[in-house]
């Protein structure tokens, strides 16, 4: 059910721009922004219909299952002692529960994959528009990565059926760290804009006595602008969208990289990459599977609010290196957290294994 419900989600993610494009490109923006906005509230009422239908299936999702008279006063005790704790107490207790758990080794590795900058989001979007990829090519590869994790969906049933739920993980996280490693090689690869020299600081006096001028390296991304009271990015007014890709005025029209291995070389990484969706699928199943009803609430929203978290931080490491020539760093970085994420999955694995061996 989890892996159709994610095939569901990343067929949705290969249509929805493609039709709003449609509409966008027939019409106008506005009646673009206008069809998202009706599509939404139809899709509004027809979930409601859809949850209201389960329920009159269902009857017993609406209340609450019988316990033993022991646990249901536990519980009803439990309730209003946090109904009369504080905000801390009760952040307090939620994660003391969810470190209680089995898979807590997992749920924290899964939280350590959100901090990284190689998705398809607006840090890689805004990275692939300075190093001279064009709207409709970075559109095009979106829908390919999207096709990616759909088949990552079909490879997760697929291996739990062959190797079983645990090994499905291990499988799925060496084969995502595979793909990272086509990432960590567009870094040092021909046309990277990383520049060593950008890890001191911005304002050199030398350099700005000079006029600042770009490094060789640089001359295909984003330059900073000169000068104390400048931006270091330029406002809106200054960028030009063209069919191929976005221009700033003081960037020749028609200048590109030395080389596209490097944003070859990222992309395919990113793309190769969606077959986390196998393992995201994983660590989903392992916490359905092990986690007692009572709990469940409470661990769930402990691991939304983890993954939330360390996506947070990612954000704040593009804050502390905003530059085009910075992003080799973050995703440096980006690749060591998802290695530690993974780690931690090994360690549950391993641990869960040797349990097994144990009790048999």
């Amino acid at each position: 059910m989890n892996a159709t419900m994610r095939r569901i989600d990343q067929v949705t993610n290969i249509l929805a721009p493609l039709a709003v494009g449609q509409v966008m490109t027939l019409a106008s923006n506005v009646v673009g922004c206008g069809f998202i906005l009706g599509w939404n509230l139809v899709s509004l009422i027809v979930e409601f219909f859809f949850l209201s239908r389960v329920y009159r299936i269902v009857p017993a999702l609406s209340i609450k299952p019988p316990t033993e008279e022991v646990d249901m006063a536990y519980l009803q005790s439990r309730e209003r002692r946090r109904s009369q704790q504080c905000l801390v107490s009760t952040c307090k207790d939620g994660w003391s529960s969810y470190y209680r758990q089995p898979v807590f080794l997992a749920g924290m590795g899964l939280a350590f994959l959100y901090t990284t900058v190689l998705g398809f989001d607006c840090i890689t979007t805004g990275y692939a528009y300075t190093q001279g990829i064009s709207g409709s090519l970075l559109s095009i590869l979106m829908g390919v990565s999207a096709i990616t994790g759909l088949m990552g969906t079909v490879l997760f049933t697929r291996l739990r059926k062959s190797f079983g739920l645990v090994n499905t993980g291990i499988i799925s996280s060496c084969l995502h760290l595979g793909c990272l490693l086509l990432c960590v090689s567009s870094v040092f690869a021909p046309g990277s804009p990383m520049d060593t020299s950008l890890l001191r600081p911005f304002t050199d006096s030398n350099s700005s006595e000079l006029g600042g001028m770009p490094s060789q390296s640089q001359k295909h991304t984003y330059p900073l602008r000169g000068g104390a009271n400048q931006p270091l990015l330029p406002d809106r007014s200054s960028i030009h969208w063209t069919n191929n890709t976005v221009l700033f005025d003081n960037v020749p029209t028609g200048t590109e990289p030395e080389s596209y291995i490097s944003i070859i070389l990222l992309f395919l990484g990113v793309i190769t990459a969606r077959i986390l969706w196998s393992f995201d699928l994983t660590v989903t199943q392992l916490l359905q599977e092990n986690i007692s009803e009572s709990e469940r609430g409470v661990v769930n929203g402990v691991q939304s609010s983890m993954n939330y978290l360390m996506d947070l931080l990612h954000f704040i490491m593009v804050i502390s290196a905003p530059q085009p020539q910075h992003f080799g760093y973050l995703v440096i970085i980006s690749v060591l957290f998802i290695a530690t994420g993974h780690t931690m999955y090994f360690m549950y694995a391993h641990k869960t294994k040797r349990k097994h061996r144990l009790d048999t």
